[in-house]
């Protein structure tokens, strides 16, 4: 099989240069450097305490317990749905949505995971192109049925997850004999290449915007598709990449609100406090009100000043993170702070209760 050929500097450099220049010119995000020196240590102290390594992707229950092919497709279509589970029910446990599996309930990202692996056992084949690429939106709504329908919000964007689902379905079956595992063949152990074949060729992965009178790129589905298939793999045969180090960490709405509270990101006053009344209004109202508000009174939109310096200046602050953590002696790349991270904040809520997360709906993250 040839190998892909990518012309242009690469992906992960065009992120973190990306993220550099928001960085550089955000007037109500900023990177600490004080702060991130102290989380350094104390992330890297906390990392070597519990032998934190790629071998924690496996050990989370819903993810392909074996390193194959169809662990590859899975992981696929799992990332290409990997956005947008923040809810308006967060003072609501029992209206989330939720889906049980194996007498666990899961909310959030792992409500995707678990409807994926409910309709494979009930004989859907979720992670087969042929099927997804014609796939009705009643089919998907059954698929990611919540356990009550009438008490519980469905899924976000559905519509939207459905166009990605056609959409990534279509391009395998014409470009990559329906097996995203070809692709990944194609670019024979360079992330770089995957991730850039990947923006290049599916559409719904190009996560880029406008900043500062200049196109930015952020890339984070593409980069954690990636990364998805290093760890699953624990780096080796086809998760075998000579260049993972470059991938940068997943600017999403979680990792920016743990990084907040481990003092390696600050806001503005007039962000934390529309930030703050965001998440209020959203909690009184509900998402569907607050979105008829204007943006400076309501939810951010995508690419808005704002929600982009959160996202930029976290990649930037997760690369100044690994520098402090690679100057101590210790090796660590920015997908294991962004894991650790995430991990970190799903298994804190309390802590994190006093920072606040941007509310952004966007297939993006």
């Amino acid at each position: 099989m040839p190998v892909a050929h990518i012309s242009g500097s690469a992906a992960g450099e065009r992120v973190l240069e990306s993220a550099q220049y928001i960085s550089q010119h955000s007037k109500d995000v900023f990177v600490p450097e004080e702060g991130v020196r102290r989380a350094a240590q104390e992330i890297v102290e906390r990392m070597q305490s519990v032998g934190y390594s790629t071998a924690e992707w496996r050990k989370h229950t819903l993810n392909p317990s074996v390193a194959d092919s169809a662990a590859i497709e899975w992981i696929f279509v799992v990332d290409a749905l990997n956005f947008s589970f923040w809810t308006d029910k967060s003072g609501s446990p029992h209206k989330q949505y939720t889906v049980t599996l194996d007498g666990h309930a899961y909310r959030g990202y792992w409500t995707l995971c678990a409807a994926i692996n409910r309709a494979e056992r009930e004989g859907v084949p979720m992670t087969d192109p042929a099927f997804y690429s014609r796939m009705s939106l009643d089919d998907l709504a059954h698929v990611f049925r919540a356990d009550d329908p009438a008490i519980q919000e469905p899924i976000p964007l559905l519509a939207r997850r459905l166009q990605v689902l056609h959409e990534i379905g279509r391009v395998l079956q014409d470009k990559y004999s329906g097996r995203f595992a070809n692709a990944v063949e194609l670019c024979r152990g360079s992330a770089q290449r995957l991730v850039e074949l990947v923006v290049r060729d599916f559409p719904c992965f190009r996560d880029e915007h406008r900043y500062g009178g200049r196109a930015v790129q952020l890339y984070k589905r593409a980069q954690i598709l990636v990364a998805d298939i290093w760890a699953c793999f624990e780096g080796k045969a086809s998760g075998w990449f000579y260049d993972i180090d470059q991938i940068t960490m997943f600017a999403d709405y979680r990792v920016p609100q743990a990084l907040c509270h481990f003092g390696a990101l600050s806001y503005s006053p007039r962000l934390a406090d529309f930030l703050r009344r965001s998440e209020r209004a959203v909690a009184l109202h509900g998402e569907a009100a607050v979105a008829a508000c204007p943006p400076e009174a309501g939810l951010l939109p995508s690419g808005h000043e704002w929600e982009v310096e959160i996202r930029g200046n976290s990649i930037w602050a997760v690369e100044r993170i690994r520098q402090h953590i690679l100057a101590s002696g210790a090796h660590v790349n920015a997908i294991l702070i962004d894991f650790y991270l995430w991990d970190y904040a799903k298994e804190h809520p309390e802590s994190m209760r006093s920072v606040p997360i941007h509310l952004t709906r966007s297939i993006f993250y």
